[in-house]
């Protein structure tokens, strides 16, 4: 454990146990919507919703074990998480537009704390979180730009 600065990883995981917080939120929003979606955007966003919750839940297991790896615990509690989450849980009973902008809000929230991570990791020289997390970046400002497109009209070009 030589190669870990104690106190400079505790700030690195405090902002990962964050984003952990937030994926989870992010994770269930993406199942609700995944069942509770109606209308003429069914099978495109039914499925589209199950891709990006895999996706979720793929990251939230390899942001834990990036707190693991790091020799400390990620954040496990439901209750926790909703204290320490910069998302909010949604409603059930809203349309698809209004699933795809929400999705759109998170998505900013979760880019502007995954970025929190890459600076404090930075600070610290921990590159393995880095690379972990900027991948993340890169792929879900791609799911952004999608979704951005999805719900723009023609009109709006």
């Amino acid at each position: 454990m030589g190669y870990l600065n104690l106190e400079s990883t505790d700030l690195t995981v405090k902002e990962l146990n964050v984003l952990l917080a937030d994926y989870q939120l992010y994770y269930q929003k993406l199942r609700n919507y995944h069942w509770n979606i109606v209308g003429k955007s069914f099978f495109d966003l039914h499925e589209k919703f199950e891709e990006m919750y895999d996706d979720a839940k793929l990251k939230i297991d390899e942001i834990a074990e990036r707190i693991l790896t790091l020799r400390k615990h990620p954040v496990s509690n439901l209750s926790d998480y909703l204290k320490i989450s910069n998302l909010e849980e949604s409603a059930s009973d809203i349309n698809d537009v209004a699933m795809v902008n929400n999705l759109l809000n998170d998505h900013g929230k979760l880019i502007k704390q995954m970025r929190q991570v890459v600076s404090v990791a930075d600070k610290n020289g921990d590159e393995g979180t880095i690379d972990l997390i900027g991948a993340y970046i890169r792929e879900l400002e791609k799911t952004s730009w999608m979704l951005d497109a999805w719900v723009k009209s023609v009109d709006d070009k």
